[in-house]
């Protein structure tokens, strides 16, 4: 027999409301709840059914661009949100077209969502690039009525409808406030950033550096040095900068790039005594954390960055449901070895 909506309501405690803005992705809901509802959900094997919406889905084509960039273990996590998300609409007759970018790049940013227009999405979810020829396309976009969702960092001042990602300024500050308590006096701090064009990482920096200088009047702020979320280029980075700057006690990335950093502390067989403190929960920073070699590690949610912006989109082209938030930040976690699943 197949399982009810009220079924599913009466399990997890809630409204069969609830449930119907949880498994919909409408409406207001805390997103601890909405989980919580559409994890019981999968586990009583609930499976919605489809068929009138697909039969309004045959008379009304809806296609969902993404773009993802760049290329990094973090956005793998993205990537997969993107994918459960794209297998659920599709479900209902939609159509996910999803595109990844190696590096963060302006020009690859319009041609990418150009190619999506063309081939006929009415909706576009973007990692973009901070540029104001990427401002004016998704205002372009919004005059022909494509709705955009901006995903990790954000173009405000842009018509795109809303932002899904973290609170970069926010995630900085967290991150000067655990460096501020595990740094010797007078000590000097290495920040190390991606791509000057990611507002993510731009934010992050700030948050951090004026954040630290607050609380520790002693510490002193090396120049951010970028290192474009590539490990060779971090590690050419760490081992320059610690020949230069002997009292070198922290090392702040606000991006990729944390196993280069990694590799050259071990190397100058400094791991341990240089304090390290990035983002991220993937699988390799992880385990730098369980080894040591890192303090500390922040999480933003990579797959919610993914899932929701096509749900979102889809509500908005289907249901007509229109965004009641223009941010949604996602949660900012302090992971050290001790704690770490």
């Amino acid at each position: 027999m197949a399982v009810t909506s009220q079924q599913i309501a009466d399990a997890a405690g809630v409204s069969r409301g609830t449930v119907d803005r949880a498994l919909n992705n409408r409406g207001r809901i805390n997103p601890e709840v909405a989980e919580r509802v559409r994890r019981i959900a999968k586990e009583m094997g609930y499976q919605p059914n489809r068929a009138g919406r697909a039969l309004v889905m045959s008379r009304r084509a809806i296609k969902i661009g993404v773009i993802i960039q760049p290329k990094t273990p973090f956005m793998g996590k993205v990537m997969e949100g993107a994918i459960e998300a794209k297998k659920e609409v599709e479900q209902m007759g939609a159509e996910v077209l999803i595109r990844e970018i190696e590096s963060m790049d302006v020009d690859q940013t319009i041609n990418t969502m150009q190619e999506l227009k063309e081939a006929g999405c009415n909706g576009i979810a973007v990692v973009p690039a901070e540029d104001e020829r990427v401002r004016n396309t998704i205002d372009a976009f919004a005059a022909e009525h494509i709705p955009v969702v901006t995903i990790n960092c954000d173009i405000q001042g842009s018509k795109r409808i809303c932002f899904i990602g973290p609170d970069a300024l926010q995630g900085g500050r967290v991150a000067a406030g655990l460096m501020a308590e595990i740094l010797p006096k007078d000590s000097r701090v290495l920040m190390i950033s991606g791509y000057p064009t990611n507002n993510s990482n731009k934010n992050r920096i700030s948050g951090f550096s004026e954040e630290l200088v607050s609380c520790r009047e002693d510490i002193k702020l090396l120049d951010v040095q970028y290192a474009f979320e590539d490990d060779r280029m971090s590690e050419m980075i760490t081992k320059g900068m610690l020949k230069e700057y002997d009292d070198i006690g922290g090392i702040y990335l606000s991006a990729s790039g944390v196993q280069g950093v990694c590799k050259a502390l071990e190397e100058l067989g400094m791991t341990g005594q240089v304090k390290v403190i990035s983002n991220d929960l993937t699988d390799q920073n992880k385990q730098f954390l369980r080894e040591g070699k890192v303090q500390f590690l922040l999480g933003q949610e990579g797959h919610r960055q993914g899932y929701e912006p096509v749900q979102i989109l889809f509500n908005k082209l289907f249901y007509g449901n229109e965004r009641e938030a223009e941010f949604t930040y996602t949660e900012i976690s302090i992971k050290t070895k001790y704690n770490l699943v």
